[in-house]
């Protein structure tokens, strides 16, 4: 390991190097969220990932996704090959693990993990992934973004730590059976999303900085939860009101009997 490429983050403890080297990240979902999730891992010197994505780069991409160039789009890149590039210029001996399809066809290659962050569509697939990480003692951390109304849009979006042992995404009230059954009801006919591409760089970097966090300690903070509200109008990135308000201690959602692999069944 060059040292000396990062001695300017040698703030983050006298081993944080070896115990970035050492993780092992995965990331659901290299679009607009995720390729600057990416890019900013392989900075920082993450050498070991599992990544998961079926798309290719489209013209709508471009506007958004970090490393993807023009050529991309008519050549019909996938971004999995994007992903691969980013890290490979700035970590040419990572170990990458990358599956082009959807995680949940899959989940096993996330059992090494021992953060994932999900970039992913969607109130039904955060709490897939919510699940699977709670069944493989995996922190989660999940970035999402939208925007709301056509005569006066409001950007909005969120940066949310969900680790086992802690409150879930339910307790902090981001995911409820209402959101989801409203999600399954228009299945199909969600068209395309507004996205552009600085909301997407302050969440994936709030994202990052957790994951940083859990793995080097350099913050001294106890709490393994976190729920944090973008307003791209206002330019704020501030805690959920509602977990401010919790009197959760710990999570009904998933007792300690649901956490880890479950046990074999013997007959």
């Amino acid at each position: 390991m060059n040292k000396q490429r990062f001695v300017r983050q040698s703030f983050l403890g006298p081993d944080a190097d070896e115990r970035i080297a050492q993780c092992t990240v995965g990331v659901a979902g290299l679009g607009g969220g995720g390729s600057h999730v990416i890019q900013q891992l392989a900075h920082i010197g993450f050498q070991h990932y599992v990544l998961f994505d079926g798309d290719i780069v489209e013209e709508s991409n471009l506007n958004r996704l970090i490393g993807a160039k023009t050529f991309d789009a008519p050549a019909e890149t996938s971004k999995l090959h994007i992903a691969k590039t980013v890290i490979y210029g700035l970590q040419p001996d990572a170990k990458v693990r990358s599956f082009a399809g959807r995680w949940q066809d899959r989940p096993e290659m996330f059992r090494e993990c021992q953060i994932v962050l999900g970039c992913v569509d969607g109130y039904q697939g955060r709490s897939e992934l919510e699940v699977a990480c709670r069944r493989y003692m995996m922190h989660y951390i999940d970035i999402g973004m939208d925007v709301h109304g056509e005569k006066a849009p409001v950007i909005g979006g969120q940066v949310i730590l969900s680790s086992p042992g802690n409150i879930c995404m339910r307790c902090m009230g981001f995911l409820t059976d209402a959101k989801l059954k409203e999600e399954g009801e228009k299945y199909g006919k969600a068209g395309s999303r507004p996205q552009v591409v600085w909301p997407n760089g302050v969440l994936a970097s709030v994202a990052v900085g957790l994951a940083v966090d859990l793995v080097t300690g350099w913050t001294k903070r106890s709490s393994k939860f976190a729920y944090l509200v973008f307003d791209g109008n206002e330019n704020t990135l501030k805690e959920s009101l509602t977990l401010r308000n919790i009197q959760i201690e710990c999570c009904p959602h998933f007792p300690e009997a649901d956490l880890g692999d479950p046990v074999p069944i013997v007959f």
